[in-house]
């Protein structure tokens, strides 16, 4: 098994993580965690393990080869049809925590949902809380229903088609969205652009398109002391702070662990 890791590996030339892969496929085609792989290496190879290194050969997403991605504090499921989730977006769960720090949101709202990522996450640090997630992907509702289901969160997560916060109301202690950033121009590597959903990734000529759409339907649903939390991408901040300036926000940036600019927190 050493041997078929080493040489996964190295057929793997296109990820930064060569090894991580190897070892998360090998772990997923013998039915256990990677924590068990390294604790006992010496493992016949499994007969399916080259049919998922091909896969990923091809430079298909790992969370799609293996249907599951961690994130935060929670496993979620995962496949074609839904963005997968990064743990560079942990810093809007994060900065959701700081601001309520001195107590915690009953109602949140998680606009572009994808296949639950933000709303479970944030449910699962608040036991309290209810939410609602929002998509207009049918493919990705579907694994955030399942997702809330196995977490037990069925009673506590509702999940609804939708067009950002169109049809959307009432009034929300945290809003959570993570919409599409990436101008239309912008190249991707295959991994991204052959595999996950445009529809969640380009965001039209500049990449602002959806939060010019977003940014006028806050004031209107954020509860007093609330707060909207949305991603950005790195170099979008000016940008996104003038259109949330423009309808009455106040904003505050905050990095990820990588330094770089990542989300937003706008307040009324």
């Amino acid at each position: 098994m050493r041997h078929a890791l080493a040489d996964a590996a190295a057929q793997f030339d296109f990820s930064p993580t060569a090894r991580l892969d190897a070892e998360l496929l090998m772990a997923h085609a013998l039915g256990i965690d990677r924590t068990a792989l390294l604790l006992d290496p010496d493992r016949v190879v499994p007969t399916d393990f080259a049919t998922l290194v091909a896969r990923r050969r091809r430079q298909e997403p790992i969370a799609y080869i293996t249907g599951t991605r961690g994130f935060w504090s929670v496993d979620l499921a995962v496949g074609p049809g839904a963005l997968v989730p990064r743990a560079d977006s942990e810093t809007l769960i994060l900065a959701a925590r700081d601001h309520f720090a001195a107590r915690p949101p009953a109602t949140i709202l998680d606009l572009g949902t994808g296949p639950g990522t933000l709303l479970l996450a944030a449910l699962d640090e608040w036991p309290g809380a209810t939410g609602v997630g929002v998509d207009r992907s049918g493919d990705a509702l579907a694994y955030a229903r399942r997702n809330a289901a196995t977490l037990g969160m069925t009673a506590r997560a509702r999940f609804v088609a939708g067009d950002w916060a169109a049809d959307i109301s009432g009034r929300f202690d945290l809003i959570l969205t993570n919409p599409p950033y990436i101008a239309i121009d912008e190249a991707l590597p295959p991994e991204v652009a052959d595999h996950e959903p445009a529809s969640a990734l380009f965001a039209g000529a500049d990449g602002l398109d959806d939060y010019r759409r977003i940014a006028p339907q806050l004031p209107g649903l954020l509860a007093p002391g609330g707060a909207a939390v949305i991603e950005i991408g790195h170099r979008q901040a000016a940008a996104v702070t003038a259109l949330l300036d423009a309808v009455g926000l106040s904003v505050s940036l905050h990095r990820d662990l990588g330094g770089r600019d990542r989300c937003l927190v706008a307040t009324a």
